[in-house]
């Protein structure tokens, strides 16, 4: 349960890191928190692919914010 809880405050730390620095903005909780674990999913994989690993809760939130910012950039692309 508090593995759950704590990837969830990762991803929406990562959700709302990723926002303010993609668009300067901040989306709510929920929203925050989408995006940070689909970051923490989109960065795993493209660092993996270029075999970088940030171990640890720190590399964990680095690597979920520019995940969650890479995610926030594809979603710009198809809006348009």
């Amino acid at each position: 349960m508090l593995d759950l809880i704590i990837f969830l405050a990762i991803g929406a730390l990562a959700g709302f890191l990723g926002s303010k620095l993609f668009s300067g903005s901040s989306n709510g909780l929920l929203v925050n928190m989408l995006v940070g674990i689909v970051g923490g999913l989109v960065g795993g994989k493209v660092l993996g692919l270029l075999g970088i690993d940030l171990g640890g809760l720190i590399g964990g939130i680095i690597t979920a914010t520019l995940g969650a910012i890479l995610f926030l950039w594809l979603l710009s692309l198809l809006k348009k």
